[in-house]
């Protein structure tokens, strides 16, 4: 009698393991729900239920999710974003922005891919991400942002589809706090410089006007553009620059050894104010030229270009 309740008690406490061992088999195989949201141009699209792996096609997208903490959900990107701090080392690094393997990134079967701007969604039927598309591969395309504003709606909306809203709040409350200290700074100065942004050396020089974040940033600091009258980016002509005449020079050119040495060198450029007064300064190509978090690096150095008695 003994032994049959001994054997009705193990038998018991094994059918209460089996089942509790089964509630939580079911709660692990549960899928996720997918969410249909509004892309970053205004397209509607489903999201996975679950998001683990990332390929991202764009250095400032690449950026934005290294600071979201994100790193190691990347298993690929574009070999532009090579030099994005913080991604793991077995991270392949093997796509143009434009020109890449799209049979490869299929083989990788990435649950999500945050595409440049370049890579236009009206393109999409016969264009190079079609094959991914096709493959069931949720594809979002981030269009090239503007204003700081919208550098900062990137960030919330990249943290929104992977589920980190409360980490894209810290990002973007730490590039406010560097904004507001360079805006109370800025307040208080009286006097007005000119500024020329030169993104490309001559023969071919290029800059930009409104509608940009870097004149957004200029116009921030208590300077003023010297191409502000038009609106873009767009080419420059040295008749144009000698008749502006800038007090300052900036550059991102980082393709040569001396950017600073060749913009003082260029012949008739003697009589331009900035050339007269040295006043030419290198300006981190990456924090300048890539709409991300990092833009508040470019907007000191500019800030402590423009204005060095202002901003230490």
């Amino acid at each position: 009698m003994k032994q049959t309740k001994k054997t009705l008690v193990v038998l018991l406490g094994l059918l209460a393991l089996v089942l509790a061992l089964a509630a939580c088999t079911s709660n692990n195989v549960e899928p996720a729900t997918p969410r249909t949201i509004t892309d970053r141009e205004g397209y509607t699209i489903t999201l996975p239920g679950e998001i683990n792996t990332i390929i991202t096609l764009g250095p400032s997208n690449a950026e934005i999710l290294v600071a979201l903490g994100l790193a190691s959900n990347i298993i690929a990107t574009d070999s532009f974003s090579a030099d994005v701090a913080g991604l793991g080392t077995g991270v392949a690094r093997a796509f143009g922005i434009t020109d890449f393997d799209a049979e490869y990134i299929t083989e990788l079967m990435p649950d999500i891919i945050f595409a440049s701007g370049g890579l236009s969604r009206a393109g999409e039927e016969d264009g190079p991400m079609a094959p991914v598309a096709a493959a069931g591969i949720t594809v979002l395309y981030m269009p090239t942002s503007t204003s700081i504003a919208e550098i900062m709606e990137d960030i919330r909306f990249i943290a929104d589809v992977m589920g980190v809203n409360e980490a894209s709040e810290t990002v973007i409350a730490d590039m406010q706090s560097e904004i507001d200290a360079i805006s109370r700074i800025a307040a208080g100065i009286t006097q007005t410089r000119t500024v020329y942004f030169e993104i490309s050396p001559s023969p071919w020089m290029f800059s930009f006007g409104t509608g940009t974040f870097l004149h957004e940033i200029i116009e921030l600091i208590g300077a003023t553009n010297i191409f502000a009258g038009i609106e873009g980016w767009h080419s420059v002509s040295e008749e144009e620059l000698l008749e502006l005449n800038p007090d300052i020079i900036l550059t991102s050119v980082d393709f040569m050894d001396d950017p600073i040495a060749e913009i003082m060198g260029r012949p008739g450029f003697d009589a331009i104010i900035a050339v007269q007064n040295e006043a030419v300064f290198s300006i981190d190509a990456n924090a300048s030229n890539r709409p991300s978090q990092h833009i508040v690096i470019a907007l000191r150095q500019i800030a402590q270009a423009v204005f060095p008695e202002y901003f230490q």
